[in-house]
């Protein structure tokens, strides 16, 4: 039998009855400022210099640089945290500059990834002459293998089988095609990606200036395969096969990619709250280790000097001399000072990720912080040093580096509350334009920036809810499913 009973809805509310609204709470939380002095001194300079001809937050220049410099140093030195063990991290880095469309994030990236340019430059010269002499040497090559075709029909004719293959043979030899040594790349498909690690085996770095656009197109369906392929690259430590018709199958030896460019906070937090809601939470976001999301200053100060030549070169420098080492599988340890250090901190950094207190989306990005530690450790000491063995001096440098990008990170993964508390203010703000009562779907329709979707204006709800701002209450004039409507509270 069926129950035809239908459910009583709450009591109609009165707003003079609701509790006493609270204080909405801040939207975005607070970041360490970047501690200068946790970079070796040509970066540091570096960074004084052109954050201060700039006008931009340091954080942008800084981080740029410490990618840049980790693609350099690619996969031709591993760092082995253990002693004993042969647990091998490559230290290739991911970085992000997060702000608004005036945070002057490229200006900031073009400046650091100057020394970049310039030795891809140089590189672009070396295989134009490359490239021609081959193009000679192959004309003279045709002209030989023309030659020896003729001699070996000659001796076939005279029943020299053996000498005319001898002779086709010689005639055979190619010169070796040049390849064009490369650094950076900006946008290419996959396959073309592992065509171009195949003939740069150290490594890549990529560069975006907008990430939304790749984000995007690794969180759809048609994506995955790229994404997966993504995710190998940031390990930098595996081989990868490519089977596609019409190219065949495609072995790439080494997958060791370096990462960064800019985003903006609203086109990010779509691809955090699908991380932190269980939707893409295969560890791509947190593999942005060095995102950054600085505070922008509110006051801009005109300073017109020529950029420091000296301190440039110093800055230039620090990737020569890392790009001028011999690719010979070396291993790089921390030294009998350091390796206490790291086992401390890694022990504090494994019980908090497993302490079961924190978002489970910040616990998978603490620990894929060993190896941006000793990414960053084997960086400092190869600039100070040039050694492999790394002091106790460079993984403190490290470590409070790391803190401040903890602090970037916690402000990341906060965003999905951000926009909710920011849409709430929104509509507290502009409740004079709702009616009262007022549907989710009325709010909706204004299109407020960022209360367009329906998911953005019931998170914002809920945060009103939870202060106590609005009530809602249950109205049934039809005798069918309630439909739900929103008092503010009373005012005075």
């Amino acid at each position: 039998m069926t129950d035809t009973k239908k459910t009583t809805p709450p009591p109609l509310v009165n707003p003079q009855e609701m509790k006493p609204p609270l204080p909405l709470p801040q939207d975005q939380p607070g970041v360490l400022p970047l501690p200068l002095e946790a970079l070796p001194e040509p970066i540091r300079a570096f960074v004084d210099d052109v954050a201060t001809r700039q006008q931009c937050p340091p954080d942008y220049v800084a981080i740029t640089a410490l990618c840049g410099l980790s693609a350099v140093v690619g996969n031709k030195i591993r760092v082995c945290p253990k002693q004993h063990d042969n647990w091998a991290i490559v230290p290739n880095l991911w970085g992000a500059v997060v702000g608004g469309p005036a945070s002057s994030k490229s200006p900031a990236v073009g400046a650091a990834l100057a020394p970049l340019k310039d030795m891809e430059r140089a590189a672009w010269r070396e295989y134009e002459q490359e490239k021609s002499d081959y193009e000679a040497a192959l004309k003279l090559s045709n002209i030989e293998a023309k030659q020896a075709e003729d001699n070996a029909k000659k001796l076939t004719k005279k029943g020299d089988k053996e000498g005319a293959l001898a002779a086709l043979r010689e005639g055979n030899e190619k010169p070796e095609e040049p390849t064009r040594r490369r650094l950076v790349v900006n946008d290419a498909t996959i396959e073309k990606l592992g065509e171009l690690l195949n003939e740069n085996p150290n490594g890549l770095l990529l560069v975006r200036d907008e990430l939304a656009g790749w984000l995007s197109k690794l969180s759809g369906e048609e994506g995955q395969g790229d994404r997966a392929f993504y995710l190998e690259c940031y390990d930098g430590d595996g081989r990868y096969t490519f089977d596609r018709i019409g190219r065949g199958t495609v072995d790439i030896e080494s997958t060791t990619l370096s990462l960064i460019g800019g985003i903006q906070p609203s086109r990010i937090a779509p691809l955090i709250r699908g991380a932190t809601r269980g939707h893409d939470d295969d560890g791509l976001i947190q593999r942005l280790q060095l995102a950054v999301w600085p505070d922008i200053p509110s006051r801009f100060r005109w300073h017109d000097v020529p950029p420091d030549q000296e301190t440039y070169k110093a800055y230039a420098d620090c990737f020569h001399r890392i790009a001028a080492m011999p690719r010979e599988g070396k291993r790089a340890r921390f030294s009998e000072t350091a390796q206490p250090l790291f086992i401390e901190w890694m022990e504090e950094m494994q019980a908090e990720a497993r302490g079961g207190e924190l978002h489970p989306v910040m616990s998978a990005h603490l620990v894929k912080m060993p190896k941006t530690v000793a990414a960053l450790s084997l960086i400092f000491e190869l600039i100070e040093s040039g050694e492999t063995t790394i002091s106790d001096q460079s993984l403190a440098m490290a470590l409070e580096l790391v803190d401040y990008l903890r602090s970037h990170a916690e402000r990341l993964y906060s965003i999905v509350d951000n926009a909710a508390i920011k849409g709430a203010k929104l509509m507290l703000k502009r409740r004079d334009k709702l009616p009262s009562p007022f549907t989710p779907r009325e709010v909706q329709r204004k299109g407020w920036a960022g209360l367009t979707e329906r998911e953005q204006v019931q998170d914002a709800i809920d945060v009103l809810e939870e202060h106590n701002q609005i009530k809602r209450q249950y109205q049934n004039d039809t005798g069918g499913r309630p439909s739900v409507r929103f008092y503010w509270a009373a005012e005075g």
